[in-house]
């Protein structure tokens, strides 16, 4: 790219990249349409490549447009974080973070801790739901932030951690061999669940599903209790909990991926030093691709 890129642009075409809509996009940014498509075809001119394409009415990525995207967010944020360091006074002011409660229990402990030491006049409200209800109130802006469980098939947020996803049984019990299998999962849309299923099907065990909950702990307490066996991440295998393999006739299964989900609607400088904090706890992609090499 022989041209510097513009910030006020770049923010525009995230708006856009969000919502699939010039004309959504601009509500967001607070420009005429007319005005966000002129910023599109100026800084399509500057980096010399089509951005968009069109999918019916939806404004749809070039693969260069995705290649610019994950820049375009990494400049956008640290342009506002610039801003900040120069202000005199401190962040301060409320942000609403969405989180599911098995998240909760194992993250969110650090990362308070760490941004209430740097942070001490902001308030933190904090929302524990499952990640489709946490996907609905980012989309109407009834929450600033989420941390979610990342699914490819509807793309949501960016990836900020990866974990093996694994079959657990009590360190007690010998449930895990019962026929057919009872199993403690989460409600039938859970991610996790599907897998599960799939991987039981696929080598023709049976299986009843026991306990079905949103609640992670309900779920522990199944497993430790010697009633079910379940899959969780890593990070929430507990004490009291064993983990089975292919030894024991239990597939791999896909990894669990983490996402954060940022509201569209005009990000604040608190709501980005939040999701900076939530990226510096949590960030293990390097050692996870280097373990999984």
């Amino acid at each position: 790219m022989a041209h510097v890129l513009d910030a006020d642009q770049l923010k525009t075409f995230v708006a856009i990249a969000d919502t699939g809509s010039f004309t959504r996009a601009a509500e967001i940014v607070f420009k005429t349409q007319s005005a966000v498509s002129m910023q599109m075809k100026r800084l399509e001119e500057r980096v010399g490549r089509p951005l968009f394409g069109r999918d019916g009415r939806h404004a749809k990525l070039t693969e260069d447009g995705e290649r610019l995207l994950d820049y375009a967010r990494r400049i956008v944020r640290l342009n506002l974080e610039c801003v900040a360091s120069f202000t005199d006074a401190d962040l301060k002011g409320r942000i609403r973070l969405g989180v599911p409660d098995d998240y909760a229990d194992r993250y969110l402990p650090e990362i308070l801790a760490r941004f209430a030491r740097s942070n001490p006049k902001a308030e933190v409200t904090v929302v524990c739901e499952p990640t489709p209800m946490l996907a609905d109130r980012i989309a109407t802006g009834d929450i600033d932030l989420a941390i979610i469980t990342h699914v490819e098939s509807r793309g949501q947020g960016e990836i900020i951690r990866i974990e093996p996803l694994l079959w657990v049984t009590s360190a007690r019990h010998a449930v895990h061999e019962e026929d057919p299998l009872p199993l403690a999962l989460g409600r039938p849309t859970c991610n996790w669940r599907q897998a599960a299923v799939d991987a039981l099907e696929s080598k023709g065990r049976r299986f009843r599903v026991l306990y079905a909950s949103w609640n992670s702990t309900a779920v522990g307490a199944a497993v430790i209790a010697g009633l079910a066996v379940s899959v969780l991440p890593e990070s929430a295998v507990r004490p009291g909990m064993r983990i089975l393999g292919r030894s024991e006739g239990y597939a791999t299964l896909p990894s669990c991926k983490i996402g954060l989900l940022r509201t569209r609607f005009d990000p604040s400088v608190l709501s980005n030093a939040l999701a900076e904090h939530i990226i510096q706890s949590l960030d293990n992609l390097a050692s996870f691709k280097t373990a999984a090499e």
